[in-house]
């Protein structure tokens, strides 16, 4: 128990520090064993992957620590579509409106492995604690600067995301008040930083003399958010009325991001702007995530065979903005405009909606001896919380199905786990008149009823999961990997066996 204690404690005081990169939505379920079982994980929770999915099944983690790190190698490929504004040439007054079609540009992720970090300790019969850290399944995605020696039609969405850092820490605990009940709470921490690097545009085709989407005309932009430090937690219950059954519900507490910031504005390069310059980059940035709620039942048809069946609910109606206030970042000298003149705050439309996800997946223990071999599978569908006249290169996330693989090997007190899975997210057609994302201005000017918008066209987005992780469970005796009844089966036979003598 004292070396335990150690290594856990040495858990606690990392967890902090033990930061992923993420940014952006969740693009899938999370954690090495949990994804290899297609995200299922509600009910039979019962490991330190319990921490994002059910705090009630760390009772059954024990004294343990857990450790896994995966990849999201995520890709998309947007073909823009726009209306853009005909101008007569004499007076630059818009005269029509054409629609064009630009060149495909494809996004990606690079190698970051996201990890879990935790670790628990069994401090009475009934009670379990745990630390951790860990990551959203979030992609950190850039796309071209240029494209055939142009400019990149994605820019006024997203350029890139690197520089992004964010991580969940927090402390849980477990009580089993009787044989069939588990409670579970969870104390928790986003901390970390955002960083997103995209162009704003200056013209203003009623104050300039210029055609919307001109490149002399392009701002290049970076927000850098941090440090974000946003509460937030969790609570869930476990039910095993049958040696076979069990039951699990969760729910995840909003999360409300209130955060400082840089925002960094280079000017464009039109003799408009020669003279003028930029002063401040103070700002603040808020935004919301959502709460969740899941649910779950996990059989056992056959011995040793464990098959769960998820759903699970998240509140992203919540999150309709991302508002960024420049505090006292200005222009000055802008020929024709107030001196100074201050950058207005940039209201990024998002309008989410609720979404819905069902999961069905398991894991069948193979017993062969001094090694367990257990096999896991799984497949999922969710529902974008993204309205087809929101969706952006910043985040896309579409309707998804996600089919995994995973491995796991029980050697005396350690368990080694390795997943494989492929997430399909189905396309999405967003029409240029429909569109509702609107090209951020530096300076304050008049939309008027057709604000011009940078996201139409046609999204693909789809992502390869891979991951390995291991699980050291501390105990008296050296024990194989087993299947999660099989301590209260064995239990139970010891009661019997007392109750005939």
């Amino acid at each position: 128990m004292k070396r335990a204690l150690c290594l856990i404690a040495t858990l606690a005081v990392m967890g902090p520090s033990a930061t992923a990169a993420a940014a952006g939505l969740y693009f899938s379920e999370r954690g090495v064993r949990p994804f290899g079982r297609g995200g299922a994980f509600v009910a039979g929770a019962d490991d330190l992957g319990a921490i994002w999915y059910n705090p009630a099944g760390i009772y059954d983690a024990g004294t343990s620590i857990l450790f896994d790190a995966s990849w999201l190698n995520f890709t998309s490929d947007y073909t823009r579509r726009a209306l853009l504004q005909q101008t007569d040439p004499n007076t630059g007054q818009p005269v029509g409106q054409f629609e064009q079609t630009f060149p495909t540009v494809s996004g990606s992720s690079p190698i970051i492995p996201i990890p879990t970090l935790a670790g628990s300790i069994q401090v009475a019969p009934d009670w379990v604690i745990a630390f951790g850290a860990m990551a959203p399944y979030s992609a950190i995605t850039s796309y071209p600067e240029l494209v055939g020696n142009q400019p990149a039609p994605s820019r006024y969405s997203l350029i890139t995301l690197e520089g992004s850092a964010l991580a969940i820490v927090g402390g849980w605990v477990a009580y089993k008040p009787i044989e069939e009940l588990r409670f579970g709470i969870g104390l928790e921490l986003l901390v970390g930083r955002f960083a997103a690097t995209t162009m704003f545009t200056a013209c203003i085709p009623d104050r300039f003399f210029c055609a919307p989407e001109q490149p002399e005309w392009d701002s290049l932009t970076q927000l850098d958010v941090g440090p974000i430090v946003a509460p937030t937690g969790n609570i869930g219950v476990q039910y095993l009325p049958l040696p076979w059954l069990r039951a699990g519900l969760s729910f995840q507490a909003p999360t409300v991001i209130r955060a400082p910031g840089k925002i960094r504005v280079r000017l464009p390069s039109t003799p408009a702007f020669e003279r003028a310059s930029i002063s401040g980059e103070d700002a603040s940035v808020a935004f919301e995530l959502p709460p969740a709620l899941r649910w779950g039942v996990q059989v056992e048809p056959i011995d040793r065979l464990f098959v769960e069946l998820d759903g699970s609910w998240e509140a992203w109606s919540i999150h309709d903005a991302i508002v960024v206030d420049p505090e006292g970042v200005a222009i000055q000298n802008l020929p024709g405009f107030p001196n100074p003149t201050y950058v207005p705050a940039q209201n990024l439309p998002r309008n989410f909606k609720d979404s819905l996800a069902v999961r069905l997946g398991g894991e069948y223990f193979l017993d062969t001896g001094d090694v367990d071999v257990i096999f896991r599978g799984g497949v999922s569908y969710e529902s974008t919380a993204i309205p087809s006249e929101y969706l952006t290169v910043l985040t896309v996330d579409t309707n998804k199905i996600t089919t995994s693989l995973g491995l796991g090997v029980g050697v005396s007190n350690w368990r080694f786990d390795a997943t494989f899975g492929h997430i399909f997210g189905l396309d999405v057609d967003v029409d240029p008149a429909t569109a509702r994302v609107p090209a951020m201005l530096p300076i304050q000017a008049n939309a008027g009823d057709s604000p011009h918008t940078v996201n139409g066209g046609t999204y693909s987005a789809r992502a390869n999961v891979v991951g390995i992780g291991l699980v050291y469970t501390f105990d008296d005796d050296e024990q194989e990997a087993a299947p999660p009844e099989a301590g209260a089966e064995e239990a139970q036979k010891d009661e019997e066996g007392e109750d005939d003598e």
